[in-house]
């Protein structure tokens, strides 16, 4: 007859052995949904969402229009039809797309048709790519939420999905960036960084923002 001693160095020898092959499976890879918008200057959706907890990148580009792979010249010459867009990639067991969207309502001018703050014309518009009808049911409640919280008609379409393009390098980031402009339209030799804080001011944004959307401005420092 065995005794129950005679089990224990087994039951260890397999309890390590198990450990180690836990220990040596690959983790699972966090879940990661993504929400694209177009909300005027793209370096200024970027950098708002960049900032939010669950957010794990906010990419600046084009949506919505017809030319393939288009370069930031073209789009704001006006002959692509693309939006500057932000395509957020974001954990929603940490941020959700509700939140997400209920932010961006709240970080724009919603009530522009025709651009945001200083710059005009069709790649400024405002927009919400849908890539399903969940999501683009999620963004009509939102839109539907912002109307009534802001008691005037919100005109920023939902769409359906589109192909998201990436801006030139240049452009990623460049709210952060310490690199230098030889000359900008806000200075010479001022790094990005201060360029855009100067751009974002200067534009108006956070003022028309707070404007609209007092205290429930999430941005507007």
């Amino acid at each position: 007859m065995f005794r129950k001693s005679m089990f224990k160095p087994a039951i260890l020898t397999l309890a390590i052995t198990l450990g180690l092959a836990a220990q040596n499976r690959p983790a699972a890879a966090a879940q990661t949904e993504v929400l694209t918008v177009a909300g005027g200057c793209f370096w200024c959706v970027e950098a708002d969402f960049e900032s939010v907890k669950g957010v794990k990148e906010a990419v600046s580009g084009f949506a919505g229009g017809r030319t393939q792979n288009p370069t930031y010249k073209q789009v704001t010459g006006g002959n692509t039809g693309h939006y500057e867009a932000v395509q957020i990639q974001f954990d929603p067991d940490v941020v959700s797309r509700k939140t997400l969207l209920d932010l961006f309502f709240r970080s724009i001018d919603p009530t522009d048709a025709g651009g945001q703050f200083c710059d005009r014309g069709e790649s400024y518009r405002t927009a919400i790519f849908a890539g399903s009808p969940a999501q683009k049911s999620a963004a009509e409640a939102a839109k539907a939420e912002a109307q009534n919280a802001l008691g005037a008609k919100v005109v920023t379409p939902i769409l359906g999905d589109a192909p998201f393009y990436p801006a030139e390098d240049y452009h990623q980031d460049y709210y952060k960036s310490s690199e230098r402009l030889a000359f900008s339209s806000v200075g010479v030799a001022v790094k990005k960084s201060v360029a855009y804080k100067r751009y974002r001011n200067g534009c108006g944004r956070d003022a028309r923002v707070k404007q609209l959307w007092g205290s429930a401005a999430p941005f507007v420092k």
